[in-house]
């Protein structure tokens, strides 16, 4: 119990220190970002869980080789392992990822506190596929950038430590993606209302 209150360093150095425990807390603690994380990318949920088991394989290789030396960066470091493994499975399987509207994830469904009319739903549902289809023409690095950012509410360092480039290139990233987008929009002839 209390595990729950120790900061991730000392976790880890409990963990290595050999108590087993430990990971389960850090696991539990950042399980559903890093699945989040993960299923964003690969949109299936099977794959996104062989994905998440294997990040933790690598972490607890890693942990129990005294390789770890991410001091006080344990989830950068794990989304960064996460992000590496996302990569080797687009690369063996050779195909780009898709961003796709399932039962189990709708942005527009944790984004609502209120019951919204079945007008409101059907709009917010149509707005939330035309801008993934128009998210999809963008070039990847700059695609990646905006959903860590817009849909995982990820800070620039956190992007910019999980895709391994500085602040300022996921800051570059993000503004051409924008106004990449805005381009796309303008191709489409899409009307913005405000």
């Amino acid at each position: 119990m209390a595990n729950l209150e120790l900061p991730d360093a000392l976790l880890v150095q409990n963990y290595v220190s050999g108590d087993e425990n430990a990971l389960a807390t850090l696991i539990k603690r950042h399980e559903s970002r890093i699945f989040g994380f993960i299923y964003s990318k690969i949109a299936d949920r099977d794959t996104s869980n062989d994905i998440f088991q294997d990040t933790f394989i690598k972490v607890i290789k890693t942990l129990k080789s005294n390789s770890y030396n991410e001091e006080g960066k344990f989830l950068p470091w794990v989304m960064r392992i996460a992000h590496n493994l996302i990569i080797d499975h687009f690369r063996k399987n050779k195909k780009m990822p898709m961003f796709r509207e399932t039962e189990e994830f709708s942005i527009f469904s944790v984004m609502s506190d209120d019951e919204p009319s079945i007008e409101s739903q059907l709009i917010s549902a149509q707005v939330e596929l035309d801008l993934k289809k128009l998210i999809e023409e963008l070039p990847l690095d700059q695609k990646e950038v905006l959903v860590m950012r817009m849909y995982q509410d990820m800070s620039f360092k956190e992007i910019s430590e999980i895709t391994g480039v500085s602040i300022n290139t996921s800051l570059g990233r993000m503004r051409y993606a924008l106004l990449n987008l805005r381009k796309v929009i303008d191709k489409h002839q899409i009307v913005l209302t405000n």
